[in-house]
């Protein structure tokens, strides 16, 4: 990059060589040009240069979302997916439609249809490998339910956070910080799945398992046989009928009230290829870990046996090995969680994620103003009660750019020459249906 400077007044250093860098303007104007050309290439060293921050996840499966709560729309880019896959808006909208507000009487009752656009990235029902942009409008804003808190923070939400970090925030809904962000998250996260579902059989299913004090028991849902209707056939997404009317009930109780409650969301992946995750840094819990925890009003994150695992002794905690009837290296329990060393060992990978009460809430609290002057705030606008049923497709949303994303860095590096099949599974390329392409 090259700057042209004119001839004005400058300072150089001391006349030692008689270089034109000394020269003073009366100088410059003896010279047989009356315009001086002062070529300056700009050289910024490599560690200054600033990569797009906090809203890019991904290495090989790369996902950036974009969007405010009550902007013009939100969406997300998705660069790396494989091509030839065939992919229409319907693989997303079923997830989206999980995740949308306006659901029941314990979700918020803000209507939006979250109907996502693909514009480019797909050709004839077939992704061509090149980026995935997937638009989804913002159609019923109430910008003005929010006047209150351009003056006022509410207590544990963003408000006061992004102005210390940027000295200036979206105030309409919370802006980035609202979990109307997600919808990138989701749209890309229904395509991983459908990858892993097509290369592995791959199956990840979340549930609530926790609302409030009502806590499933552990033996209560059998992982081996968890279904999506299960989760589905009720709207806090609870597979037990039972516990779920308990959960219910907890949330409208608080609902009437102004108030918010907190939970826990479930997450197994069945049939997960083994070897993905990599030693240290990018161990596959850790991974998940990060991935959850930077969905909004995530506050807790347990990998297997979790906290519990503390109080059990080695003898006690350790996963004894065996080898089943086909030959495959087994794990009798599972307490590790399906991950051994930071990767994968093809037992069921299962989580669980904590969400706090939603910050938002529709009682009185104590708080100050942007001039730093102690107030009262009483928060107008649409909010979960409970945000944990409408975080369960996030959570698998989540899961899922995870694992596709490990599962391309793991082809990459370990199959890219014949595999020892004495130790490593084969990686099998997904049969895909006949597709009538016009060339």
């Amino acid at each position: 990059m090259a700057s042209s400077v004119a001839s004005k007044s400058f300072l150089g250093a001391s006349r030692a060589d008689g270089s034109l860098g000394s020269l003073l303007p009366s100088d410059l104007r003896k010279l047989s040009s009356p315009t001086v050309q002062i070529l300056i290439r700009s050289r910024t060293p490599k560690n200054l240069q600033i990569k797009a921050a906090g809203s890019t996840f991904g290495n090989y499966f790369r996902v950036t979302t974009f969007g405010e709560s009550h902007g013009g729309g939100v969406g997300c880019i998705i660069d790396g997916c494989p091509p030839r896959i065939p992919l229409s808006e319907a693989d997303m909208q079923f997830d989206l439609d999980r995740r949308r507000p306006g659901q029941s009487r314990i979700t918020t009752p803000r209507k939006e249809t979250d109907t996502c656009k693909i514009y480019s990235g797909v050709s004839e029902g077939m992704t061509t490998g090149t980026p995935i942009h997937v638009f989804v409008p913002n159609t019923d804003q109430r910008g003005h339910d929010y006047s209150e808190m351009s003056a006022a923070y509410r207590p544990s939400h963003a408000d006061a956070t992004y102005d210390m970090k940027y000295g200036v925030r979206s105030v309409q809904g919370g802006g980035r910080s609202s979990a109307r962000e997600t919808i990138g998250r989701v749209a890309p996260g229904a395509i991983a799945k459908k990858i892993l579902k097509q290369f592995a059989g791959t199956e990840i299913l979340a549930y609530v398992s926790q609302v409030h004090k009502v806590v499933i028991p552990e033996d209560v849902v059998d992982h081996d046989s968890l279904t999506l209707d299960q989760i589905e056939s009720n709207i806090v997404r609870c597979p037990d009928p039972e516990y779920a009317e308990k959960m219910i009930a907890a949330v409208d109780a608080v609902r009437v009230r102004g108030d918010s409650v907190g939970g826990v969301v479930t997450c197994i992946v069945r049939n997960a290829p083994r070897g993905l995750g990599s030693p240290v840094f990018d161990k596959l819990e850790a991974q998940l870990a990060k991935a959850a925890m930077s969905l909004p009003a995530t506050k807790g994150f347990e990998f297997g046996s979790g906290f519990a695992g503390t109080f059990m002794t080695g003898s006690e905690h350790n996963d004894e090995f065996y080898t089943d009837e086909y030959g495959n290296i087994r794990t009798r329990t599972n307490r590790s969680g399906g991950v051994q060393g930071g990767i994968s060992n093809g037992e069921i990978i299962n989580m669980r994620i904590g969400f706090k009460p939603t910050s938002t809430i529709a009682r009185k609290q104590q708080t100050v103003t942007r001039d730093k002057k102690e107030t009262e705030l009483i928060a107008r606008g649409r909010h979960d009660p409970c945000v944990v049923p409408r975080a369960v497709p996030m959570v698998e949303a989540m899961v899922a750019l995870v694992l596709v994303d490990q599962l391309m860095a793991q082809y990459a590096q370990c199959h890219l020459f014949p595999i020892n099949p004495e130790l490593q599974d084969a990686m099998k390329f997904p049969k895909l249906e006949p597709v009538n392409m016009h060339l």
